[in-house]
């Protein structure tokens, strides 16, 4: 099994995240398949639309962002544990949920599986990349009673 060495940050305007550390740590191991040091970051929405327009140019707030720190995401076992940074914006995963009809907890779950599978070189950007993200997703969630979330 993975190993795990997890940083969890509540920034001061995120609000209250709809899980406790616990199970935070549990939905992030759940998705790592090699040893891992990861920051999990809560924030509230001028944070994360201020990093998304750095990283990204993107000027608005969206739900989760991965910063890995390895050139060579496809080998992070040549190079030590995986090292990233996964930042979720709270007030986003909310108002997502709700125009989705999920809770905000099974979506939170959703974002940071996604995340940390975005840390380990996943990707969905071809059609064939996307399906195999999703499935692993679905998959894992499955584990934590947690419906399909690609389905309304």
């Amino acid at each position: 099994m993975a190993h795990l060495s997890l940083s969890i940050q509540l920034a001061p305007d995120a609000g209250e995240s709809p899980a406790d550390r616990r199970q935070l740590r549990r939905w992030a191991h759940a998705a790592l398949s090699c040893d891992a040091v990861l920051t999990l970051r809560l924030v509230g929405a001028d944070e994360a639309r201020a990093l998304n327009a750095q990283f990204r140019a993107r000027d608005y707030a969206t739900n989760v962002l991965t910063f890995a720190y390895d050139d060579d995401a496809d080998d992070v076992t040549a190079h030590g544990p995986l090292q990233a940074d996964i930042v979720i914006c709270l007030p986003v995963v909310a108002r997502e949920a709700r125009e989705q009809g999920k809770s905000v907890r099974d979506h939170l779950a959703h974002l940071i599986v996604h995340g940390v599978l975005h840390a380990q070189g996943m990707d969905h950007e071809i059609p064939a990349q996307a399906q195999a993200m999703e499935d692993l997703e679905i998959a894992l969630l499955r584990r934590f009673r947690i419906g399909n979330p690609y389905q309304s």
